[in-house]
């Protein structure tokens, strides 16, 4: 039997707008200046409707000072839909980004790029409304399959979905469980590695991510306080 959320009008609509969004997803080298780094990340019970989104831009070549940062409190109105969770954050990710003076060269995004079932998560999405370059780097895998990578930092595996590499499991530190990071939107899959390995220096999640994570936490927990 189908299940409820797919007889829900906005399921189906969703679906041809993320297919029309997706045929402008580019794939190319990240620009080789990325020296100003976002981290973009969303707090939000799964079944809730009140979301904060936040945004913070590092300086990669000062040990990730922050430059600026936005968060934004919104209230969403679509449903928890598998596979369409885009339609939850990047609204209000795209009101963050919209609150910064100082924009990014890059965004990373705690989310899916092209590891995804319809190779376009909420990092890809992103970049495709926005115009700009974006990275998924996700702490769980979506779809797909891999090997387990070496346990030596920087190891990864593709992740392979219907016979297609759609992102990496990438071992950002030793002995440590990995990331699984895929292209957004203006960007590859080797330029997508090698931007997150640049910002997990000493950590598993990328710096300007775990800062994302830590504001928009913080707000939420200002809220509920």
């Amino acid at each position: 039997m189908r299940r409820p959320e797919y007889r829900d009008p906005r399921y189906q609509r969703a679906l041809e707008e993320q297919e029309r969004l997706r045929a402008s997803r580019r794939e190319c080298p990240l620009p080789p200046e990325s020296r100003l780094v976002a981290g973009a990340d969303c707090s939000y019970n799964r079944f809730g409707s009140t979301f904060w989104g936040g945004i913070v831009v590092c300086d990669t070549e000062e040990s990730f000072r922050v430059v600026d940062q936005a968060v934004v409190r919104m209230e969403v109105d679509f449903p928890y839909l598998p596979g369409l969770l885009a339609f939850r954050e990047v609204p209000v990710l795209r009101a963050a980004f919209d609150e910064l003076r100082i924009k990014p060269d890059v965004t990373l995004v705690d989310a899916h790029g092209t590891a995804h079932p319809r190779r376009f998560g909420s990092a890809a999405h992103l970049g495709v409304i926005l115009g700009i370059p974006t990275v998924g780097s996700a702490k769980s895998l979506l779809c797909g399959t891999f090997d387990q990578p070496r346990e030596e930092h920087g190891s990864w595996k593709p992740i392979l979905l219907d016979g297609d590499v759609v992102g990496a499991a990438l071992r950002t530190r030793a002995s440590v469980a990995p990331i699984f990071v895929s292209p957004g939107h203006i960007c590859d899959l080797p330029s997508a590695i090698a931007l997150v390995m640049r910002c997990a220096p000493r950590l598993r999640i990328p710096q300007p991510i775990r800062l994302a994570h830590d504001l928009v936490n913080e707000a939420r927990r200002r809220v509920s306080a």
